[in-house]
């Protein structure tokens, strides 16, 4: 496999040229040249009512379809099972309101409390129709989850667990297949949260073999949209959310439908994960899900090794509390670290850093009950770290030089 190749990769994302060393990428990141064409492209040359019959009408709807097919494949799904909505807590809450009708006093839901709270929140509410919620919890050292601590958890009254893929504050992922089977087998269904992994691993949702997925695609280098994806089987269990004419699956979840000019720029990620494919490989690859895995395996071996560097300064210190795993070697984990450091406020860590041009932020981002079970402040947190692929060395540099003053 060829190293990713940066200066190229660099070219695309305009923004990086402004003198700062962007490290609040788990956030939301930049986006490339190609979606910002794509999306120029559509409001300068079809900026109206998609789905008519005349021809602009008609490319405008065609347009939206591409975006949508393309973001259906890029995580293995088909365009009938997934749709696309204004943020992961938009359509995971309207997930949770299309299964309530199905739901009776009685029935539980499992959710953990290492999640953002988009993922958590919502089935909460649920409580108020006598749903039971049982909360699947990290251990408060090493701030992971055990599926063994799954176990006592689930019974015949289990209907759905809800987890994340990679928590947002603490970087690792967890064993969804695992889960999978674990929950099928008790005849429940899994929702899962992939918003901290999908920027750093390519998503299948047929191998994770989930029922329910989401992520926001404003961090996987698109537009602010976010994706939910309903495997084909499980439409009709969903209580439309739409107009009450609008019965027909996957429309009858999103209100009002996709926004029209940022659905057609979604085919600039799909450009520009073909760009890096091409530029990277010599051998075709027909299927674009199979360029996407070709390209995230580039990024994956680019990011662990900027991951690590991070890690082993933060280890060097004995004042620093490293959330999760503290190495980038066995492959799960993130590149999104988050630390505290022994009588530092993260607050004064954070506007250090951002004094030297070193964009990072500290809290609990959403990430509320987690950050109160390893017994820290929300208000204050931790720092958080957040790396993307076209971070480079010069990027780290900088970051661990800011780290040295600001901490001295």
């Amino acid at each position: 496999m060829p190293p990713l190749d940066l200066p190229f990769v660099r070219r695309q994302f305009l923004p990086l040229a402004n003198g700062w060393a962007f490290f609040e990428n788990a956030g939301g990141s930049y986006v490339p040249q190609s979606v910002i064409a794509r999306v120029n492209a559509y409001m300068s040359e079809l900026q109206l009512q998609p789905s008519w019959t005349f021809a602009p009408s008609a490319e405008a709807a065609a347009r939206i379809a591409e975006g949508k097919r393309l973001m259906a494949e890029f995580v293995g799904a088909g365009p009938d099972e997934i749709i696309i909505g204004p943020s992961t807590t938009m359509n995971i809450y309207l997930l949770a309101q299309a299964l309530r009708p199905s739901l009776r006093p009685g029935d539980e839901i499992v959710v953990t409390n290492q999640d953002h709270e988009a993922n958590v929140g919502a089935w909460r509410r649920l409580a108020e129709g006598g749903v039971v919620i049982r909360e699947w919890r990290i251990d408060p050292q090493t701030a992971l989850l055990s599926p063994d601590a799954l176990d006592p958890l689930v019974g015949p009254r289990t209907r759905l667990v809800a987890m994340p893929h990679c928590s947002n504050v603490v970087g690792c992922f967890n064993d969804v297949a695992e889960v999978a089977r674990k929950v099928h087998a008790a005849g429940a269904l899994l929702m899962v949260d992939g918003v901290a992994a999908a920027p750093h691993r390519a998503v299948d949702v047929k191998t994770l073999d989930v029922d329910f997925y989401a992520f926001s695609l404003y961090k996987t280098f698109g537009p602010h949209q976010a994706l939910l994806y309903v495997r084909h089987a499980l439409w009709e269990r969903l209580a439309p959310q739409n107009h009450f004419f609008v019965t027909k699956s996957p429309d009858k979840l999103l209100p009002g439908g996709a926004n029209h000019e940022l659905s057609a720029g979604l085919v600039g990620v799909a450009d520009y994960f073909d760009n890096l494919d091409r530029h990277h490989f010599g051998q075709p690859e027909n299927r674009f899900h199979g360029r996407v895995r070709r390209v995230y395996g580039l990024i994956e071996a680019h990011e662990r090794r900027l991951g690590e560097r991070v890690l082993d300064y933060l280890r060097t210190r004995n004042d620093t509390r490293i959330l999760g795993l503290r190495s980038m070697t066995h492959g799960d984990r993130a590149p999104t670290i988050s630390f505290t450091v022994a009588g530092r406020r993260s607050a004064d860590i954070a506007l250090a850093l951002n004094r030297q041009q070193i964009a990072i932020g500290h809290g609990d981002f959403w990430g509320r009950r987690c950050v109160d079970a390893l017994g820290l402040t929300p208000e204050d947190g931790v720092v958080r770290v957040g790396i993307a692929h076209y971070n480079d060395d010069g990027d780290v540099d900088r970051l661990l030089e800011a780290l040295d003053r600001a901490l001295a």
